[in-house]
């Protein structure tokens, strides 16, 4: 059995942040992952390593475990059987996709000989923990997943289905559901070994960027171009929201960068019916161009009459 160098399949040094592994990892991921590279063998072992070496150093606890491993792991190796197993925390494996593909049937699927020694479930040594008597039943691998959702379906909630071990599976999210929001599906992770519990479905939600709109927290944020004439006379304008679109009164007077609150426009809160946040509308004040003759000796007058109320 070989030693895995997990920052080696990462590409990162020893040093490298949670930040940086967790970059390095969804790089490579993207790169290799099966549906970019159908029918080759090679990227598609070089995602399992990829996926195998995040399920390590992606979590804090196993990365520390795996550094004290180090050059000893042989030591640990033939430490003998009836050891405790280290057990698999959520943080595990990123995948999008077909589970199936990447995770068959059992808890940690897929993986090395040399993981399911130190980091697995069966027989062996297991990691840090020698000579503790048998192994309780212990629980599947949690599975990680990314779904991508526009930021209409997170005002409206919205649900996808995925394919895990041959069975189609529903996601839905409720109405509000931020960007990072991670969701929890108990007992659809990793088959556990020896009458243990399943492992959990964990969901990172990633809201795509909206033209439209920013959103800060519960509240939206958008621009609104108003024509100088309405902005100085006052009049109406629609504006759109995430419900459709509005008409809204421009006071007289109203200053280029100006916000109009628009109360309950924002974004549902989260797991609370009927509540919202706020819109505000920034005025961005257009101004004429291709002045006609006459347009333009109107504004002359009136810049007269303003100058000549000011002396």
């Amino acid at each position: 059995m070989d030693y895995k160098d997990y920052y080696s399949i990462l590409g990162v040094d020893k040093t490298a942040s949670q930040a940086d592994i967790k970059k390095a990892y969804r790089s490579l991921a993207k790169k290799y992952h099966p549906d970019k590279n159908k029918g080759d063998k090679t990227a598609e072992e070089k995602f399992k390593d990829i996926s195998e070496a995040y399920e390590v150093l992606g979590d804090k606890e196993k990365r520390q475990q795996y550094d004290q491993l180090g050059a000893n792991w042989r030591q640990f190796q033939n430490a003998g059987a009836g050891g405790g197993q280290y057990q698999s925390q959520p943080g595990g494996g990123y995948y999008e996709g077909d589970f199936s593909d990447m995770f068959g049937g059992g808890g940690g699927g897929g993986f090395s000989d040399f993981f399911q020694q130190f980091f697995g479930g069966g027989g062996g040594a297991g990691f840090g923990q020698a000579g503790r008597g048998r192994s309780q039943p212990r629980k599947g691998q949690d599975y990680q997943a990314e779904l991508e959702i526009t930021l209409q379906e997170a005002y409206s909630g919205t649900s996808r289905l995925i394919n895990l071990h041959n069975q189609q599976l529903r996601i839905t999210t409720k109405p509000g559901v931020a960007d990072g929001q991670q969701l929890r599906i108990k007992g659809k992770g990793g088959q556990a070994a020896g009458g243990g519990t399943s492992g959990d479905l964990y969901i990172n939600v990633r809201v795509q960027p909206d033209p439209r709109f920013e959103r800060r927290g519960d509240d939206l944020y958008t621009n609104l171009p108003v024509d100088m004439y309405t902005a100085i006379l006052g009049g109406q304008a629609h504006v759109n929201t995430m419900s459709g679109q509005l008409k809204l009164t421009i006071p007289a007077g109203t200053q280029p960068g100006k916000s109009l609150r628009l109360r309950g426009k924002g974004m549902p809160i989260y797991g609370k019916a009927d509540q919202f946040g706020d819109l505000y509308v920034k005025i961005e004040v257009t101004l004429p161009t291709h002045l006609s003759t006459e347009e333009r000796q109107l504004l002359e007058k009136l810049r007269d009459i303003r100058q000549a109320k000011a002396v």
